[in-house]
């Protein structure tokens, strides 16, 4: 595969992680904010639903072309910004797996607390800032990793 297509397929994974995470980030934090069930059920189920469909899919590809465009340029993956950007992304890996739980809990919740016609419980909201918590340096940490592969700092 050539080099163009290569930074072509890394630069829409990065594109879709960034944007997804914002956008998902986004609809749940607004949909929270309201205290109405239903609306964050909905929302919540939109949410696993990217998650699944474009998160997953552009997470699995991101190493994989990242991988293939360093082996082409040349670049040593174990040293300087591309190791950094492993090890940011591996961060960030370990910080998404609980957050997709998480928000699959907090749609269950969120479902339950609808059909019951109840307000949320108390769990949801200890979940949700457990969300912020672990998503918050998620999304900081593939900021970073947009930076070291724009910039390709020696060090």
């Amino acid at each position: 595969m050539s080099y163009e297509i290569l930074r072509f397929l890394h630069v829409i994974g990065a594109t879709v992680l960034l944007g997804t995470g914002a956008g998902i980030a986004f609809f749940m934090v607004v949909s929270i904010r309201s205290r109405e069930p239903a609306l964050i059920a909905h929302v919540a189920s939109i949410v696993v639903l990217a998650d699944t469909v474009f998160t997953a899919t552009a997470a699995v590809l991101q190493p994989v072309t990242g991988l293939a465009l360093a082996h082409h340029v040349g670049w040593p993956v174990l040293s300087g910004w591309v190791l950094a950007s492993l090890c940011l992304y591996v961060l960030v890996g370990a910080l998404w797996l609980p957050v997709v739980a998480i928000q699959i809990r907090m749609r269950n919740l969120a479902r339950a607390a609808r059909d019951a016609g109840q307000p949320l419980p108390d769990a949801f909201d200890r979940l949700y800032r457990i969300w912020l918590a672990c998503g918050f340096p998620a999304f900081a940490a593939v900021l970073a990793i947009v930076w070291l592969m724009l910039t390709k700092p020696a060090f």
